[in-house]
Order: structure tokens, then C-alpha cells, then sequence
């Protein structure tokens, strides 16, 4: 019997959290589901009646199917992975800074198996003496789609979504758009960037000192989208995604989903970014030096967790890959749709199990 330990919610750790349990039940497995800190919130979802049911089960009937002799896949940080429910448990988690702590490899070399889901950050642990790990990439998820008829404005559409965070390079990328594009007739920037550790007024003013004093008519801040249909409306409209500029990812969703949705992305050619994102099926930008990856708030030096470094890029070669994707903007970026079909959950799934058959075999 299979223990899964995940959370539920509609935070990207949610989203792959929910695509890898749906591969399991198309795979008929029976699973004991243990979903972290007692919360589950689907609301972000539009799921299949019958999945639904089986993760229901699966919850319900977690006690009665649980065997701490067996096998545990849980998927979270490394904070909080020494907590175990199975001797034998196999870590899926994502790591964007550039040092392992002690910490770190400590709680790592003590699981059974870690899965990270880059080579960037299974090379970091690898190379610092850790040998029961490896990297897993994640697959598209297919709840998004390409919309036939999308109502797109006018104009080309440039967006940028997820957290406002100095480790995904927010503030720069806007600041960087505004100086080419800014009150530029044709050209959108689309801002769905928020952080659940703001306050609403505290968001708007982080927004407002992007802006300088400035009032642009060509940016549309946007609200925290609720559901994945929302997002996928919004990956639709917009022609280019500028998220892959982060200077950090374990995955990053937004850039990666968007480009298998055939639109173009301008990615930092650094960390998990390189584990999709190549010369065909994206805009590359490469790495200009390194900035410290504590920020006072999320990330802080000496903590024993998270220490190291982030990547940052030049802003002028930030530019004239921002005007290049301009250029392409209406063109299908059919590399991108190929990747859609060849980076699967299923996959992901299969050498997840694949492993954990193995090492237990041994």
C-alpha cells in the first residue's frame, strides 16, 4: 500500500500534488491519502466526478489502509520532510537556492529517496556527497488547453504572473518592459503578480514604486485568479510570458505552461529553466552573475534553510529578447505544443514508481 502525503490547495505544490494523485488513480492504484495539514481546497479545479470520489476515498479510508512498513511518496519542502508516516519515504520537493545547507543534507540523505524536480538542484546535492536522490521532471497539465477563439485585445500581450518576489525578479522585469514599452500604442503589459504575505495595500504600493510616479495606460494589473480556468483564459490572451525571468525555479508552471500552450516565452537560460526551456521553443537569456538570495522576508541569511544564490540577467539582453518575442508574437510556437506532448505527469508518475520499486526490490 502506497501512503501519499500532499497538499491540496491551489498553490503550485497543490497543482502537482493533484496531477501526480490523478495519474495514481488512472493507474488503479489503491492509496492511503494524507493530505498536509488536514486541508483540502479544490476549488481552484474542475475535476472528473470519479477522481474526485477516489480522493475522497482515499482520504477517508486513509487509517485503515495506512502500513508504516510500506512506502510513503510525500510531496513538500525539505523543511518540514524529517516528519514521516513510513520508514520508507520518497521526497518530491523543489529547491531554487544555489548551497545545500547542513540542514538540508541532512533531512535529504535521511529519506529513503528524494525526487528534486530539476537537474540544477539534483546536481547540488549530488555533488555535495548526497547519492540517494535524483531529478524527476514534472509533465504538462492538461487541464490547460489552447482556446480556439480566445477574446484577445488588440495589440501584442505581454504577461507576467505569479509571486512578487525578489528571487523571480518582479520589480526588474517590469521596470525592464516599462523602459521599451511603456505608453507604447500596440503593446500590453498584463500584471497578475500578488503575494498571499502581503496586504492589499501593501501590494499596491510595491506595484506603485514599480511604476516610479508613473501613470502607464498600457498595463492591466490583474487579481489573484481563483481557478485554473481563469488561468488558462489568461494564458490564452497573452501572446508572450516574461515569468521565466526569474532568477530562481524549481519548475516554474507559469513560463513552462504557457510555452506548451504555443506562445513564446523569454526564459532565463538558468536552474530548473533548463531542464524544458532550449533555443527552439524559447526566447534564452542568458545568466549575467549571481545576486544574494536573501530578501529579509521569505529568504534570510544564515537561516538553515534556503541559503546561496539567485541568477540575474543584463537588461539590455533582457530587452532585445523581449522585442524579438514582440517579433513573433501571432506565430504559433509549434516546439512549444511538442513539448506539451512529450513532458507527461505520466511519465513523471512512471519513473517515480519505477524507483520505488526498485529500491525496494533491493
Amino acid at each position: 500500500m502506497l501512503t501519499v502525503e500532499c497538499p491540496l490547495n491551489s498553490l503550485s505544490f497543490g497543482n502537482v500534488s493533484v496531477n501526480i494523485l490523478r495519474e495514481l488513480y488512472r493507474l488503479g492504484k489503491e492509496i492511503a491519502l494524507f493530505p498536509i495539514g488536514d486541508k483540502v481546497d479544490l476549488a481552484a479545479y474542475k475535476l472528473d466526478p470519479e477522481f474526485t470520489a477516489w480522493m475522497e476515498d482515499s482520504i477517508n479510508k486513509r487509517w485503515e489502509r495506512y502500513d508504516s512498513s510500506g512506502p510513503a511518496l510525500k510531496l513538500w519542502h525539505i523543511r518540514g520532510a524529517e516528519n514521516r508516516k513510513c520508514q520508507n519515504q520518497f521526497l518530491y520537493t523543489f529547491h531554487e537556492c544555489s548551497e545545500p545547507t547542513e540542514v538540508e543534507l541532512s533531512i535529504v540523505r535521511n529519506q529513503t529517496f528524494t525526487f528534486f524536480s530539476s537537474e540544477y538542484s539534483a546536481g547540488l546535492f549530488c555533488g555535495a556527497g548526497i547519492t540517494n536522490c535524483n531529478a524527476v521532471p514534472l509533465g504538462f497539465d492538461q487541464d490547460f488547453k489552447v482556446e480556439t477563439n480566445p477574446r484577445k485585445p488588440d495589440g501584442i500581450q505581454f504577461g507576467l504572473m505569479g509571486k512578487f518576489e525578489y528571487r523571480k525578479r518582479t520589480e526588474k522585469i517590469i521596470k525592464t518592459w516599462l523602459k521599451e514599452f511603456g505608453n507604447k500604442i500596440g503593446y500590453t503589459l498584463n500584471l497578475c503578480v500578488t503575494n498571499p504575505f502581503f496586504q492589499p495595500d501593501d501590494m499596491k504600493n510595491v506595484l506603485a514604486a514599480c511604476f516610479e510616479g508613473e501613470h502607464y495606460s498600457n498595463v492591466n494589473i490583474l487579481p489573484y485568479l481563483e481557478t485554473n480556468q481563469d488561468v488558462n483564459a489568461f494564458l490564452n490572451i497573452v501572446d508572450i510570458d516574461l515569468s521565466g525571468l526569474s532568477g530562481g525555479e524549481g519548475w516554474n508552471l507559469p513560463a513552462f505552461n504557457s510555452t506548451c500552450l504555443g506562445k513564446w516565452s523569454v526564459v532565463l537560460n538558468a536552474t530548473s529553466h533548463k531542464d524544458w526551456a532550449n533555443k527552439l521553443n524559447s526566447i534564452l537569456v542568458e545568466p549575467l552573475g549571481k545576486i544574494e538570495a536573501h530578501d529579509g522576508v521569505f529568504f534570510k541569511k544564515g537561516d538553515a534553510f534556503n541559503q546561496g544564490h539567485f541568477f540575474d540577467w543584463d537588461e539590455a539582453e533582457a530587452t532585445e529578447a523581449m522585442k524579438d518575442a514582440a517579433s513573433r508574437a501571432g506565430r504559433v510556437n509549434s516546439e512549444g505544443i511538442n513539448m506539451s506532448r512529450e513532458k507527461t505527469y505520466g511519465k513523471t508518475v512512471d519513473r517515480i514508481l519505477e524507483t520505488i520499486a526498485n529500491i525496494l526490490d533491493e
